[in-house]
């Protein structure tokens, strides 16, 4: 038996577990069936609508083979039936399974091979399982209700994380409505508002708060691609209530013309949630002055859920570059020796859960643990208040003449050049200093290496200052605003081999 067989069968011990989440849709549809559920680029769902086509759905993906405890992997555009294959997933107890709908095949081989679903939609898996295109006619067919059941997991996505080596993460909270919406007060995703998703669906923050939104009774209005001025134009038409966005996203946000932004109706939004990569201080001040700081949360976590910490914009202007106090489960900063450091030293951060068990497992790789913590990979500091400072990544730290240099910092420094519209720093190796700094830079206006380094000779100490300076017109970030450092030193070392 493999470990992810090990997984399911465990989980079905579960079933029944508090109230099964076709439930709580077929409530929300009952209630107000004509309410709009989903919209995308192409239209809208009601609530009625929604629960008629995932019934419909949930019997094909059965007749294919789906079953309570089988993963469904769902490699979709953002669109209605990205969600409606999660519900449906849910229906039979089966754990949905979000991929980027543009892998190639070798990875998506890997992936699937990683999850061994019952069923792939949108992408062909080439080995012989069931899949399906992802654009039947959902509007024939049986829509009563099937019987209802708790899945052992609520979802499953993926994630490479720094290693780059694709991995599962199955949600340790089986799909109940006490389970999933656990955490939905603290995010503020408050009752029957309008959620605005900026980001990809395979990407585990969008794609959890956007079905935690739809748990909620939120109209739930996806974007195909981020557009910035878009943006503007669907919180507007919506009168949406609760903004998902990645620092990234705020950036371009915030580089549009004066007279878009002036002209932007933003009054509806309550809640603007970013998460996915540290915020440069002048994009977050930015955005607090542009919606207001009440309005702005930021979450630090991880797709494995140990634990985490929030802030709002109030709280940051009191503690600039923090990421608020540990909310849910403990964190602890620890040096090399797993000595517990003082406030203000910079570690490793480990996280725990605090009394309510495992909150994830592993498919395809293993937890860093140690003494009952786990970590994954970050360093910071807390202060004397117990609020938590980011800092870059032991793997990221760059060694040049026996001094640490971190990339952030020179990162955050290029960030105010009005022509930059974001960086990567890495480090290159250097006979004599071991390692040099090098920095690839987007620009959006005109500038030069040279006058890039006279720029950061007035905010950095010469050292920190890079050797060498790329410039490039293509995105460094992913879709949900990471950078991969290690992933474009490697590729900056191939030439040279």
């Amino acid at each position: 038996m493999t470990a992810c067989e090990d997984e399911r069968v465990e989980g079905r011990a579960d079933h029944g577990a508090g109230t099964p989440l076709a439930v709580r849709l077929r409530e929300l549809a009952a209630t107000a069936p004509d309410a709009p559920a989903v919209t995308d680029d192409h239209g809208t769902v009601t609530r009625r609508e929604l629960d008629a086509r995932t019934n419909r759905l949930a019997r094909r993906f059965a007749a294919l083979g789906v079953r309570a405890g089988d993963h469904v992997s769902i490699a979709l555009p953002n669109g209605i039936r990205h969600v409606e294959c999660s519900v449906a997933a849910w229906k039979l107890g089966a754990v949905p399974q979000p991929l980027s709908h543009r892998l190639p095949p070798a990875e998506l081989a890997a992936l699937v091979a990683l999850a061994d679903p019952a069923v792939v939609v949108g992408l062909d898996p080439a080995d012989g399982r069931p899949w399906l295109t992802g654009d039947e006619d959902l509007g024939e067919g049986e829509a009563e209700p099937l019987p209802d059941v708790v899945g052992p997991s609520w979802k499953a996505p993926t994630s490479g994380g720094s290693t780059g080596r694709p991995k599962l993460i199955v949600a340790g909270q089986v799909a109940s409505v006490e389970a999933v919406l656990a955490r939905a007060p603290l995010l503020r995703i408050d009752r029957d508002g309008v959620f605005l998703s900026s980001a990809p669906l395979y990407h585990n923050a969008p794609y959890m708060f956007s079905l935690m939104a739809l748990l909620h009774g939120h109209h739930v209005v996806l974007m195909g691609r981020f557009d910035a001025a878009r943006v503007l134009d669907l919180v507007a038409e919506h009168r949406a209530t609760w903004l998902y966005v990645v620092p990234t996203m705020m950036g371009r946000m915030l580089r549009l013309p004066a007279e878009v932004r002036a002209a932007a109706d933003l009054r509806s939004l309550r809640t603007v949630l970013h998460v996915g990569a540290p915020c440069p201080p002048h994009v977050k001040r930015g955005f607090l002055d542009w919606v207001g700081p009440e309005t702005v949360i930021e979450l630090y976590s991880g797709t494995e859920a140990q634990a985490n910490c929030m802030i709002d914009g109030v709280d940051w202007l009191a503690h600039p570059g923090s990421v608020g106090r540990v909310q849910r489960g403990r964190m602890s900063v620890r040096g090399e020796d797993f000595r517990e450091l003082t406030p203000g030293e910079v570690g490793e951060i480990w996280m725990r859960p605090d009394g309510e068990g495992r909150t994830y497992s592993y498919v395809g790789a293993s937890a860093r643990e140690r003494d009952g913590w786990e970590s994954l990979g970050d360093m910071g500091s807390f202060d004397d208040e117990g609020y938590l400072y980011l800092a870059d990544r032991q793997t990221d730290m760059i060694l040049v003449g026996g001094a640490n240099v971190y990339p952030a910092e020179i990162e955050a420094a290029l960030a105010e050049h009005p022509a930059v519209v974001d960086s990567a720093v890495v480090g290159l190796p250097d006979e004599d200093y071991g390692n040099v700094v090098h920095a690839i830079v987007h620009l959006t206006g005109r500038s030069s290496p040279d006058e890039l380094r006279e720029f950061l000779r007035g905010r950095l100490a010469p050292y920190k200052v890079p050797r060498s300076i790329e410039l490039t017109g293509e995105q460094l970030r992913d879709d949900a605003g990471k950078i991969r450092r290690s992933a474009l030193r490697e590729a900056r070392l191939r030439p040279a081999r």
